[in-house]
């Protein structure tokens, strides 16, 4: 079967995107992370970006509508070495007072809502009236370079090479846009979770089985608390945490969608890691395609992927290339977090310090998501809070339940840290 490189989008366009997946565009300011309403959002195929297709206007919490648009059949992302298994948009946002973003490669895959994060630069004299961000290949399309093999496990010694003393979530990573030794190469701040999310839309598709996408993901993270438990780089005189780079470390691509599978996985699992038996610090699980790259004693991508078509669950894969002693940790600590997560659910019926700290910081997200419903913080969780929850769920892309979970919690309490100190440094 013929591969179809970047460039061929147009022909694909015309002549193989016979299914459908799914795009939601969500705008906020990049001077204060605010929601930005009545942004007009222009779509054309990746090879007539001048010929629109679609335009849609965000609604009052920064959102679009989700959009149908066409992609290649499902099969092409299941089978290493078919055609291309996404189709590429360029999409074109304007606001009043708003640099205009032009991105060009953002990724549709069938049956799939991606999410496409837009941050619009607030206009100021001088500045340019437009910025451009292009999306590269997916790894598993285009064409990088393999990893640089290393010990999974660093050694521990009384030179300062282990910088922690346990395992912590950081609210924080910062990503090095190069090379370890490029020092033209841009630092991004970037939020743990969304990092994760990141990565993993970048390395593996959203169309895989869900325990794929798990094992995956769990690797993914390991390696990066790696990374953060170890102060790899920070060791080494650098000042970031982790690289964009393949050969050095995992693909993290600016600017980049996600897909919504892949961002309610992160969410519930986000402060889990890999372990080996009376090993302290997360396994640095390295992993390739599995099929431009071999890299035995380590996951492959595509194997995991048949393996989770054969219904082996998650921790089964991960032990099928890491090994039987392989298993799951969580870190002892969520850095950023006003407080943990109660233990169980919040609903219809709970009442306490937890339910009113929730109440209080939905409140404080009301202020600037408007569509959510403000209410009284009163430590009784009844039909209100419950309203309230439910939107909050809609805006942030979580199974919209009325309840407050794990990671309806958490992300509660991420949004609420981002909101609070916005406010502080205004």
């Amino acid at each position: 079967m013929s591969k179809f490189h970047s460039g061929d989008t147009g022909r694909l366009a015309a002549s193989q995107l016979s299914s459908f997946g799914q795009l939601q565009v969500n705008v906020v300011s990049a001077g204060n992370n605010y929601p930005i309403s009545g942004a007009v959002v222009s779509i054309a195929y990746g090879e007539t970006p001048s010929d629109t297709i679609e335009e849609v206007t965000t609604d009052l919490s920064g959102q679009t509508e989700q959009i149908d648009l066409s992609a290649p059949p499902l099969e092409y992302s299941l089978e290493p070495g078919s055609p291309k298994p996404y189709a590429d948009y360029t999409l074109t946002i304007r606001a009043p007072g708003f640099e205009t973003l032009v991105i060009s490669g953002s990724e549709v895959l069938p049956d799939s809502l991606s999410i496409q994060p837009v941050r619009l630069i607030p206009l100021e004299p001088g500045t340019p009236q437009e910025e451009a961000v292009d999306i590269p290949d997916h790894t598993l399309y285009g064409e990088y370079p393999a990893k640089i093999p290393e010990d999974e496990i660093k050694p521990v010694s009384d030179s300062g090479e282990i910088v922690l003393s346990r395992v912590v979530i950081p609210e924080t990573i910062v990503v090095h846009d190069g090379t370890p030794s490029d020092s033209s190469a841009r630092n991004y701040y970037v939020p743990y979770v969304d990092y994760i999310k990141n990565v993993a839309s970048s390395e593996i598709y959203a169309t895989w089985p869900e325990e794929t996408i798990i094992a995956n993901i769990l690797a993914i993270q390991s390696f990066t608390l790696n990374r953060v438990y170890t102060e790899w780089y920070r060791n080494k005189g650098y000042d970031f945490t982790v690289t964009s780079s393949t050969a050095y470390d995992q693909k993290w691509i600016y600017g980049r969608n996600i897909f919504e599978s892949i961002s309610w996985t992160v969410d519930e699992i986000f402060n889990n890691y890999l372990s080996r038996p009376d090993v302290k610090q997360p396994i640095l699980t390295q992993y390739c395609d599995g099929r431009r790259v071999s890299c035995p004693g380590w996951m492959t991508q595509w194997g995991s992927q048949s393996l989770g078509e054969q219904g082996y669950s998650a921790i089964e894969i991960l032990r099928e290339f890491y090994g039987d002693d392989m298993y799951i940790n969580s870190a002892e600590q969520i850095s950023g977090i006003p407080a943990s997560w109660p233990g169980s659910n919040l609903t219809i019926g709970s009442s306490g310090s937890k339910v009113r700290q929730m109440q209080e910081q939905l409140n404080t997200i009301a202020s600037v998501y408007t569509a959510i419903p403000s209410l009284i913080a009163d430590g009784i969780y009844g039909e209100n809070t419950q309203n309230s929850v439910r939107e909050f769920q809609s805006v942030f892309g979580l199974p919209v339940t009325g309840v407050v979970d794990y990671r309806t919690w958490y992300k509660i309490s991420q949004i609420y840290v981002g909101v609070t100190r916005i406010a502080e440094l205004n």
